[in-house]
């Protein structure tokens, strides 16, 4: 009975993550729940999870790799991007290399997010289309994953895992000599081929943003006899025929940014609206207001060196997903005015107030240069064009490759527990003020700690129910007459399956019992098919919801469902023929 019910429980969790709705985090605590209620999870254990040690250690981890992130560290290496030819092969090579050795050390997407704009930045300046190279260096940071405990949280649960149920944990680099031969490989396919078979999608610009709002904006003159004169700001803004968004207000030559929607209009004010030309004439009429002209006042008035325009990725767990601006009051509440939104390759201009934002969306946004950044933090979305890279302070530079390099150190001599190196080292970092401490808990992904949290039990009811045993009996039936590579290359390849369209943790945590008890029942050693589970788990290269770094591209590359499996399967063909030999060499199952 109770394999039933944590299988039923399974299937309709893996429907949910594969769907979406609700979110994966929430379909991970209803699982838990439900097994706890139904006495398959101990009531007392349901929660013992969020006291796992991969949990804790991948708090850590993202709470180090954020602050090594604000060091700078990383972002002096990317200056050296200035000093690369314009071979697009040799440009998507050297940021693919960069991103996979930063993922390997620090949170993949994390990574990603910092070389993301330059990646764009290459794109317009060499007149490509972005889709060249964002795909490639999605994957590539997939890749560096692999390669190190701390690279992925796979890794981190495979480890814990073994360290629960065998002799101990993999080691710091233990993961490396696999992972090191196919990131290898698979940079190489991508530098060389990979690139060259994707879509050609966006068309690129040697300037500017990937958005031509300039068109769109205009200064109006309220002179008199205006029927604006007296008016509030909001009713512009509501009137829903007009098609017009007041981004600005000139005063005395004094400019208003995101002017307060209660403002009362005067005579001699100047709106910077944003309209098409059609519903700017119409507008005019009605309101009897007057053009400036061209001389782009609003531009010289004091105050407009300030404001900024740039463009942001919505990232799959922001607040603003499922909102809209005008529901979240954007700008009142993040004092930006929404310019521009792109969705799949398409740009909307008008009404955007009124579409509900989802992962993936490029924003235009208009604001104080001097807070935009703290703007994106709170907003949930990843700064793209026109970020300034921030090469930091010498001193936390070098203060945070210290502490660094020592936490590592300390975890390859094992000296110190992984999980307690990284709080030490999470601990120094914030103290010296390198992350801010108000910034501490937005470093952790909070969605995938719940969700590590809520799996873990229903990954050990999976195995002490007898589920695990029951799914790998079948596959012994099915492959009785399969040498071992064979049996690591089904578990790879299912593994590779579930990781393109559910979260790669929680993959790793239902496949994991099934490797080990594949390995008992053959009476080998579980290492070489725990490793084919963590290769697999970051393997996501199939889908765009497989992980968030593929969802991360989607948008501003301009790729569509289908475009990942073009670049993916010949590259998951590749994984699968460099790890499976090099797993039955570097970990053989029945001994040297």
């Amino acid at each position: 009975m109770e394999q039933l019910l944590v299988f039923g429980t399974l299937a309709v969790a893996l429907v949910l993550f594969i769907w979406g709705k609700p979110r994966y985090d929430l379909v991970a605590i209803l699982a838990l729940v439900f097994l706890a209620l139904c006495g398959v999870v101990p009531k007392e254990e349901a929660f013992l999870g969020f006291g796992h040690t991969a949990v804790i250690t991948v708090a850590a981890v993202l709470v180090v790799s954020k602050a090594v992130e604000n060091s700078g560290l990383v972002n002096i290496i990317v200056q050296l991007m200035d000093k690369v030819g314009s071979s697009v092969a040799l440009q998507v090579g050297v940021l693919c290399t960069i991103v996979a050795v930063a993922s390997g050390f620090m949170n993949n997407i994390g990574a990603l997010a910092i070389l993301m704009p330059v990646a764009i930045q290459l794109a317009r300046k060499n007149n490509y289309s972005p889709s060249v190279i964002l795909m490639p260096i999605a994957f590539a940071s997939l890749l560096g994953g692999m390669n190190t405990l701390i690279g992925t949280p796979p890794n981190i649960i495979i480890s814990s895992y073994r360290a629960s149920t065998l002799d101990g944990p993999f080691r710091m680099f233990d993961f490396s000599p696999v992972g090191v031969a196919v990131t290898v490989a698979g940079l190489v396919f991508i530098s060389l081929i990979g690139w060259r078979i994707l879509p050609k999608r966006q068309a690129a610009r040697k300037e500017g943003y990937s958005f031509e709002i300039d068109n769109y904006i205009t200064e109006v003159l309220i002179s008199e006899g205006s029927s604006l004169i007296g008016e509030k700001v909001r009713d512009i803004d509501l009137q829903e025929d007009r098609e017009i968004k007041v981004l600005g207000l000139v005063r005395h030559r004094q400019r208003i940014h995101a002017p307060n929607p209660w403002l009362t209009l005067r005579e001699g004010d100047i709106l910077i609206l944003e309209c098409d030309t059609d519903v700017l004439t119409k507008f005019l009429e009605e309101t009897k207001a007057e053009l400036v002209g061209d001389e782009n006042l609003y531009l010289k008035a004091e105050g407009s060196s300030e404001i900024q325009v740039t463009e942001g990725i919505v990232t799959e767990h922001s607040p603003l997903i499922g909102e809209t601006a005008a529901s979240i009051h954007m700008r009142s509440r993040y004092g930006v005015n929404l310019l521009a939104l792109a969705r799949s390759n398409r740009t909307l201009r008008q009404r955007i107030d009124h579409v509900t934002f989802q992962s993936g969306d490029v924003l235009l946004l208009q604001g104080l240069a001097s807070e935009m950044s703290a703007i994106f933090q709170s907003m949930g979305c990843y700064p793209l064009a026109k970020r300034g890279l921030e090469i930091g302070k010498p001193k936390r530079t070098i203060f945070a490759l210290v502490v660094f390099v020592l936490t590592i150190a300390s975890i390859v001599t094992e000296l110190i527990p992984v999980e307690i190196a990284f709080i030490l080292a999470a601990f120094l970092l914030v103290s010296s003020k390198i992350l801010p401490v108000k910034d501490l808990y937005q470093a952790i992904d909070w969605p995938i700690i719940v969700l590590l949290g809520a799996m873990i039990p229903v990954g050990i009811a999976f195995e002490t129910s007898g589920a695990a045993e029951t799914i790998t009996s079948q596959i012994m039936r099915l492959g009785t007459d399969f040498p071992v590579w064979g049996l690591l290359a089904i578990l790879l390849f299912v593994t590779m399956l579930l990781s393109a369209v559910i979260n790669n943790a929680a993959t790793v945590l239902l496949m994991a019992p099934i490797a080990v008890k594949i390995a008992t029942s053959m009476d080998a050693s579980a290492d070489p098919f725990l490793m084919a589970v963590a290769i697999g788990g970051s393997a996501a290269f199939l889908t765009p919801i497989g992980h968030q770094s593929n969802t991360l591209v989607m948008s501003p590359g301009g790729y569509r469902f289908g475009d990942y499996w073009k670049l993916g399967l010949p590259l998951t063909v590749l994984i699968t023929a460099v790890a499976i030999p090099l797993i039955l060499l570097i970990w053989p199952p029945f001994g040297p």
